[in-house]
């Protein structure tokens, strides 16, 4: 029966997001049951496939995205696919109708990382993270909002600015291992060989901006989702604090953590936030 078949594809998306991310797996428990297997379902599509682009080494990586990029294209047209994973997010696609130029863009940004190291304008810069990020956060808005175009539209700015706040902590957190083992540079006019303390405050400065105007979406969503996106922003926020106290040299040295003892006691905390309305 294919009903089995979905289930265990829904099991194996939910594995892959609590064996990859602590954070967010935590986050997206906050999430109501009734939305919360469609955000698994996000996350180990995505997931997957950067995978294959940031650690795959001893492998051939391009002919690994093809075949994926072939599987994703099959799986969204036949509405099912052998890899659970794929199986599990044509099932969300196709129900909340998310759109095919977001998983493009996606993709591409993606097949950039298989040969681009360096981006030297800001143009290039905002099109990686609109494909890496933003439109990660527009497919998980269609979900929380349930299809309702109308909440869609009005929260799709907010849902963007979020999604890229969290993918340049992601970049600065992951400078070291960026820099020095995939020989990339995501921030442009930026020298990594001589990161200065202005360099790093410009960063997070533009960073904070993007918060900022995530939040204000955050308060606007649907109960049903408000509380685990409240749950991820506190998360990325504690760690760009640590970011911005650590000296620029550090942050090229080692990966800035947030520690599991702390991630609760931020989940006791929002918890509180969120009852009492502080958000």
């Amino acid at each position: 029966m294919k009903s089995i078949f979905d289930s265990v594809s829904h099991k194996c998306s939910k594995t892959v997001t609590k064996s990859y991310s602590t954070s967010f797996s935590l986050a997206t428990k906050m999430l109501s049951d009734s939305i919360r297997q469609d955000i698994y379902n996000i996350y180990g599509f995505v997931r997957f496939a950067d995978e294959i682009v940031d650690t795959f080494h001893d492998y051939d990586k391009q002919t690994l995205f093809d075949n994926f990029s072939k599987d994703l294209e099959l799986a969204l047209e036949q509405k099912i696919s052998l890899n659970p994973i794929l199986n599990s997010f044509q099932e969300t696609y196709h129900k909340y109708n998310i759109d095919k130029s977001q998983v493009d863009a996606f993709m591409k940004s993606m097949r950039t990382d298989l040969h681009k190291s360096t981006y030297l304008t800001d143009d290039e810069y905002k099109q990686y993270i609109y494909g890496s990020a933003d439109v990660v956060g527009l497919m998980c808005l269609k979900v929380f909002v349930k299809g309702d175009n109308e909440k869609y539209e009005s929260l799709k700015d907010s849902a963007m600015s979020l999604g890229s706040a969290f993918q340049k902590v992601n970049f600065l957190r992951d400078l070291k291992a960026d820099f020095e083992d995939l020989s990339r540079t995501y921030f442009p006019n930026t020298d990594l060989n001589h990161l200065d303390e202005d360099s790093k405050q410009a960063i997070i400065l533009d960073i904070e901006n993007d918060f900022s105007a995530g939040l204000e979406g955050i308060k606007r969503l649907p109960l049903e989702a408000k509380f685990g996106v409240f749950m991820a922003y506190r998360y990325y926020s504690q760690l760009l604090k640590k970011l911005k106290k650590t000296p620029a040299l550090e942050i090229k040295s080692a990966r800035i953590r947030v520690p599991n003892y702390k991630k609760f006691e931020l989940l006791t905390r929002s918890y509180v936030k969120y009852q009492l309305n502080l958000m």
